[in-house]
């Protein structure tokens, strides 16, 4: 089954298949790295890493759970060593949303690794920044960068991120919360949070993937955040649910990657059907498409065809990506306009 309505993907693409005009708000650029790219950066900076044929890595890509992923994932990143490591990888992913239809990306980054790792945070910031203008330009893809707190590094090493990242605030338009969430509860990260929210930066969160619904209700009460990152096992809370639903509260929902960490069992009992029968503002993204099977667009095509989505589902899931941006309203509505007529034109 294929889209019934034309793209603006390049002529000639092999799948049959064209994502509609799409936000992405739940894309981890590590994430992105690819095999190949992660042995030829460790070649390239003398870093030692115990695999370095591509397709052996790509092997090592079956993951349990949700720890089984970030400890490969955590140990690919030692890689990331310089401002051109960063720029090549950024590149690389805008290139390829371009490709799926991504007209706005609201892009996660996890500056604590590196910095961990020995590169400096200017390095990490002028590779990523230069990397969205050059997007913007030639690809016309509108493109903001989200710090990450990680969760098990605690709250005091959140805060002291935030302090050092503030002198790059231009840089970026929100803070976000991800790595494993079990022992690591949202209330936390209350005050590094308020510390954020004082600064005018954007608040969201990672719950109700690894964790139950109860850490979305912490998000929301304790973080006040505007958007959460996940949140498929809010659906196990029927009060929950109603609240979100209430509120408008934007959940950005990973297809791919959450039968690639075993949330759910396949896509065909994916909850996804189920969040938008309720009203829920669900989104559609891809996580970290170079180890979970695909980016947005194949996202999009997963679900349409293993998912039980409706063609009106899937335009309403692209009309939600652009309500649930950071962006102003005339952006918004006229990118929702090009979903509109795409869809009308089937």
């Amino acid at each position: 089954m294929t889209l019934p309505y034309p793209g603006d993907s390049p002529a000639g693409d092999p799948r049959g298949f064209q994502s509609p005009p799409t936000a992405e708000l739940h894309v981890h650029v590590e994430g992105t790295l690819e095999a190949a790219a992660v042995v030829a950066m460790a070649a390239r900076n003398g870093v030692f890493i115990p695999v370095t044929d591509p397709e052996e890595l790509l092997a090592r890509y079956a993951f349990g759970d949700l720890q089984s992923f970030l400890d490969l994932y955590y140990a690919n990143l030692s890689v990331l060593r310089t401002g051109q490591d960063f720029f090549e990888m950024a590149t690389s992913y805008l290139d390829r949303a371009r490709r799926g239809n991504v007209r706005r990306a609201e892009i996660f980054f996890d500056p604590q690794i590196h910095v961990a790792n020995g590169v400096r945070l200017e390095a990490v910031m002028e590779g990523l920044t230069a990397a969205i203008r050059d997007s913007e330009r030639t690809h016309e893809i509108s493109s903001d960068l989200i710090v990450c707190f990680q969760r098990d590094r605690g709250a005091e090493a959140a805060s002291e991120m935030l302090s050092a990242i503030l002198p790059f605030r231009g840089d970026i338009i929100g803070v976000g919360l991800d790595s494993t969430e079990i022992g690591y509860p949202p209330e936390l990260f209350a005050d590094v949070y308020a510390r954020a929210a004082a600064e005018d930066l954007h608040l969201v969160a990672h719950a109700g993937e690894e964790g139950g619904p109860q850490t979305v209700a912490a998000a929301l009460d304790a973080l006040h955040v505007e958007r959460v990152d996940h949140g498929i096992r809010a659906m196990e809370d029927p009060g929950l649910v109603k609240r979100l639903g209430d509120e408008r509260v934007p959940l950005t929902v990973c297809p791919l990657s959450n039968v690639s960490l075993r949330v759910t069992d396949t896509l065909a009992d994916h909850p996804l059907p189920g969040m938008l029968h309720e009203g829920l503002l669900v989104t559609v993204n891809s996580d970290d498409p170079a180890y979970f099977g695909g980016y947005i667009d194949d996202n999009y095509q997963a679900i349409s065809e293993q998912c039980a989505i409706t063609p009106g589902q899937l335009e309403t899931l692209a009309l939600n990506s652009f309500d649930a941006s950071f962006i102003d309203d005339s952006r918004r509505q006229a990118w929702k306009q090009e979903v509109r007529e795409a869809f009308a034109a089937r």
